[in-house]
């Protein structure tokens, strides 16, 4: 919890407006349907679940999104192009990885 205290006051001094946290897949496939995100950190481990069906479906939608992750995961086959935020990081590791996330095509 306090991991994401920290993540969310550092994406809000970055700018972020509106920060939504899911702490299982369910939770997350669930927010998919719910909103449209501008960006998604995405973990590659929620509650013990890996994410992969969550990785797709943001894709699916034109989501983009950065995995993190503190463990030395493989990227998925179908997700090897996207970005990874190697946890602990820090706010300017996090800045750039945003920095240079292209939008969707909705949101450019």
């Amino acid at each position: 919890m306090m991991i994401l205290i920290f993540l969310e006051d550092m994406l809000a001094d970055l700018g972020c407006d509106s920060i939504t946290a899911a702490a299982t897949v369910d939770q997350a496939l669930a927010l998919i349907d719910e909103q449209s995100f501008d960006a998604v950190l995405l973990d590659m481990n929620l509650n013990g679940d890996k994410t992969c069906v969550v990785a797709d479906k943001l894709a699916a939608c034109g989501t983009p999104f950065i995995f993190c992750t503190g463990n030395d995961h493989k990227i998925w086959k179908d997700h090897r192009d996207r970005a990874v935020l190697k946890k602990p990081f820090k706010y300017e590791d996090l800045e750039e990885m945003l920095t240079h996330l292209p939008l969707s095509p909705t949101k450019s």
